[in-house]
């Protein structure tokens, strides 16, 4: 097959004036290489196309593609993980992951934790804050635990999230609110165990690749997978590859985050974050079906990696996945 690969380099928004934190999500050289090179490794022609404006330029000129292997971002508005899938989808152009409702729900964290509790997935009490004003009528009990409703990394979570009173909570909301110009996601704090479930697949067919345990270290940023812990993760995070035969909780937690992923129509591979209560039950807390694809430092290959699993067999998986959704040649 022809697969295009579409993707956010963060050096060239860096390089058009966007700071570290607004590139946070993009991609670094190595992950194109490497992701070019298993393409390449699996006997597919790849060709570099870049982000959305690029991507529209290339079909301006007639440029097409049996596939598309889709890692952009995309760098404005809540929707904008939708936004190649969508304009792929108008050219009747496949591409990997998610559709762009999918993409588009799973990135504003309100909109998929309200989802997928009416489909029964244990999660959070939670509220949306779109002003100052709607803290009044927050009724959940401290301690709670404040995000930007559409950011990854860990953008916008640092020690101070983990809120304890009313004055705390109005700080860090404003704080949120002027920062990051969208929503807040507001809810109950929990205090358990972290995990990151892989999935792989569409479906019925989709299942778990394996879970993470995810294990702040002494000198991390305490009480959540903040934007530091995140970014220094090999200095501050152990990744523990926790089994469900014999942990209950890790059972759980994986056949909440399948139900999850199936319900979001989650497809060919992605990651569904859970975070356990003091009781030790599992909550669902945020859906990734575009998830992060270093070889070494995202979490999606490094469980791989963890289960024996290679990162050219892990792309293998999700073109197959992709070629079999919409019936292409499969590769071998």
């Amino acid at each position: 097959m022809k697969i295009g690969l579409t993707y956010d380099l963060r050096d060239v928004y860096l390089a058009e004036g966007y700071d570290e934190i607004a590139t946070a999500e993009f991609d670094r050289a190595d992950t194109i290489d490497s992701l070019e090179h298993a393409i390449i490794g699996l006997g597919h022609e790849a060709d570099r196309i870049g982000h959305v404006r690029q991507l529209v330029k290339r079909l301006a000129v007639g440029d097409r593609w049996d596939l598309v292997f889709n890692i952009c971002e995309g760098m404005h508005g809540i929707a904008r993980e939708a936004q190649v899938p969508a304009l792929l989808e108008a050219y009747s152009i496949p591409c990997t992951f998610g559709d762009p409702v999918a993409m588009s729900i799973c990135l504003h964290k309100g909109l998929t934790k309200t989802l997928v509790e009416k489909c029964g997935v244990p999660t959070p009490r939670f509220t949306v804050v779109e002003s100052l004003a709607d803290l009044a009528d927050i009724d959940l009990p401290f301690p709670l635990f404040a995000k930007p409703v559409a950011e990854g990394t860990g953008k916008g979570i640092s020690p101070a999230s983990c809120i304890s009173s009313a004055a705390e909570l109005s700080s860090v909301c404003e704080s949120l609110l002027a920062r990051f110009r969208q929503p807040v996601l507001v809810e109950t704090y929990l205090s358990g165990r972290e995990f990151t479930v892989g999935v792989l697949g569409t479906g019925e067919s989709a299942h778990v690749l394996g879970t993470l345990e995810i294990v702040l270290l002494a000198d991390a940023e305490p009480g959540a997978y903040s934007y530091t812990n995140k970014e220094r993760c090999e200095e501050l995070v152990r990744y523990d590859l926790v089994r469900p035969d014999n942990d209950p909780e890790v059972a759980e937690a994986e056949r909440i985050a399948l139900l999850a992923w199936r319900e979001l129509n989650g497809r060919d591979a992605g990651r569904i974050d859970l975070r356990s209560d003091s009781h030790g039950r599992p909550n669902f807390i945020e859906a990734n079906p575009l998830a992060g694809l270093h070889p070494e430092h995202s979490d999606l290959p490094m469980l791989a990696t963890k289960v024996g699993m290679s990162y050219q067999e892990l792309i293998r998986e999700i073109v197959n996945s992709a070629a079999t959704r919409v019936q292409l040649s499969v590769m071998d």
